[in-house]
């Protein structure tokens, strides 16, 4: 099972990587504007509609022909922090004030045949300078009449834990949307928040029942360094091999008022990882989460949205307790996070955000670039955006859409150390960071 996922991602990655598309992609299948999916005319956020197109296949469609499932999108973006960095992020860019281009992407995206389905991203990173299998999510969706309810089932190929989720308060998919490429980034988080991301494949299994229960169980397999290799994405950040008792779930309640829409769900990972693919050391990672969302959608002029999460994370640290990169053989992270959105006509939209990551303190491990031994970040984020097209009536409608933002994130803790912290290093303060970016998508 784990070589014919791997030499079929292989496969996707090759043929997909001279040929391009992305969200305007599902407008042009659908028939319908961009914000029928979407809140704010532009993703990732879904409306009830986007996650049962999601969950559904990516094959819905207005059912007229010669239409490719191909996109091309593109983020740019400008990014100030508050103090020069120690060292440029790349050796493209300076240590302060970068003009970059993030992510130039092709994509394809839509119905592959009558009941399969693509979100498969190729990125190129203007900043590290390299072309990539960024997101693959490749899924087969049936439905069946159950005593009147509608059940869909489906399969579903990716290389993210949570990308496959369809709600904006999972890992995947959380608020900031974008993020800058050359800012500061705190250094530790939860396996299930970005730790295995790209590095690796899944195959899950999940339910949606009446348009309201949604489960899901799956599991992942470890790339080897040869093929991450040859996806593009270099041997020395592999994480190491994944252990055979790899463990996704999740569970989610949702209900569509029309003009009112909620879910409430639970999540989980249970992983093993081997750093050294040479030796049999582990460190095991058990991740279990909760998380809502709410969303207002009204007439379409105001509306607005609520997202929350909390992860927990127990870890149990053989291999770095062996290596002599931890002091202590268990250890935890808790991640939360808060998002709220207000949008206008579907144009002007205006996001705060909280965010807190805690764990416990372990000196060896949390060493350089920490205070105190702790790598505890928090903060806020302010967002202001404009996306003048992909409602009804746009004229660019469905061929293009464009998104213009600026976010500012204001640290209160960074890798331990306080916004006042008067120590040797950084202070939390120094990382505060402006970030102005621009999304288009054909």
């Amino acid at each position: 099972m784990a070589r014919a996922i791997t030499l079929l991602a292989g496969i996707l990655g090759m043929a997909w990587t001279s040929v391009a598309c992305a969200v305007p992609a599902y407008s042009r299948q659908t028939g319908q504007e961009c914000a029928a999916c979407h809140m704010g005319a532009y993703g990732p956020q879904l409306t009830p509609y986007g996650v049962r197109f999601k969950l559904g296949g990516y094959v819905d469609s207005d059912e007229q022909g010669g239409k490719l499932p191909l996109s091309a999108a593109l983020i740019a973006s400008f990014t100030h922090t508050a103090e020069n960095q120690a060292r440029a992020p790349t050796a493209s860019t300076k240590v302060n004030d970068n003009a970059v281009i993030d992510q130039a992407s092709l994509y394809v995206a839509g119905r592959l045949a009558a009941n399969l389905g693509t979100f498969t991203q190729i990125t190129y990173d203007g900043a590290e300078r390299k072309a990539m299998l960024d997101m693959l999510d490749l899924r087969y969706a049936s439905s069946l009449d159950l005593s009147g309810k509608e059940l869909v089932l489906g399969l579903v190929l990716d290389n993210n834990p949570t990308l496959q989720d369809p709600f904006n308060s999972s890992p995947a998919w959380s608020f900031p949307y974008v993020q800058s490429s050359v800012a500061f980034e705190p250094g530790a988080a939860t396996l299930i928040n970005g730790g295995l991301e790209q590095r690796v494949l899944g195959l899950s299994g999940y339910l949606f029942w009446n348009k309201s229960l949604y489960v899901e169980l799956g599991s992942y397999r470890s790339l080897s360094p040869a093929m991450q290799a040859r996806l593009g994405l270099g041997r020395e950040e592999d994480p190491g091999r994944l252990g055979s008792g790899t463990l996704y779930w999740r569970i989610a309640w949702t209900k569509d008022y029309k003009r009112h829409a909620f879910h409430v769900g639970a999540i989980g990972l249970n992983a093993s990882l081997q750093p050294d693919r040479g030796q049999p050391a582990r460190n095991d990672y058990r991740d279990v989460g909760l998380d809502a969302g709410y969303e207002y959608l009204g007439n379409r002029r105001h509306m607005v949205s609520v997202y929350a999460s909390y992860i927990h994370e127990r870890q149990t640290r053989g291999a770095l307790l062996a290596s002599g990169g931890a002091a202590r053989l268990h250890g935890r992270v808790d991640e939360f996070k808060l998002a709220l959105s207000y949008d206008l006509r579907e144009t002007w939209d205006v996001t705060l955000a909280r965010f807190d990551e805690r764990g416990s303190r372990d000196a060896m491990l949390y060493g350089d670039g920490y205070t105190g031994g702790r790598p505890d970040t928090a903060g806020t984020i302010a967002q202001v955006d404009w996306t003048p097209w992909g409602k009804e009536g746009s004229w660019h409608e469905p061929w293009a859409n464009l998104r213009l933002g600026l976010q500012y994130t204001r640290y209160d803790r960074f890798n331990g150390a306080r916004r006042n912290y008067d120590g040797q290093g950084r202070n939390a303060r120094d990382n505060d960071t402006w970030l102005l970016f621009l999304e288009a998508a054909l």
